[in-house]
């Protein structure tokens, strides 16, 4: 087999996409950068432009500043999180309405249980007491 066709090795297929620690900090800096100007930015211009264009130019800002950071090693590893949640959403059986309706009414109902066992104790126990050092409470 000739070089051209060997298989990546796993590290080199790991690696695959991620960027060396100056552009991944550099794009944090910009990424920074874009959201702190669309902060100031919007206070600052307040008197010199309508609320319209510093809203479009805060969103634009906002934008360019999240999508500078999804493009980081921190941000693609995010973004893959959440494509992996979602899909662990959807393999999720959710109770239907009767069952949800059920557990809401059996653990009403244990509660109201233990309620009225610690109230019955809380009795009893002043009971005691009051007899013991006959205080009125």
């Amino acid at each position: 087999m000739s070089k051209g066709n060997q298989q990546n090795s796993p590290k080199q297929i790991e690696n695959k996409g991620v960027k060396s620690k100056g552009v991944n900090s550099a794009l944090w800096v910009l990424s920074i950068a874009c959201i702190a100007v669309a902060a100031i930015g919007n206070v600052y211009f307040a008197s010199h432009f309508s609320l319209i264009v510093r809203v479009l130019l805060l969103v634009a800002l906002l934008v360019v500043g999240v999508g500078l950071a999804a493009i980081t090693n921190q941000g693609q590893k995010a973004i893959g999180f959440i494509k992996d949640s979602r899909q662990e959403l959807r393999k999720i059986v959710w109770p239907t309405r009767p069952e949800t309706t059920q557990t809401t009414l059996i653990v009403g109902a244990i509660c109201l249980v233990v309620a009225l066992a610690l109230w019955g104790i809380d009795s009893l126990i002043v009971s005691i007491i009051t007899f013991l050092t006959n205080l009125r409470f």
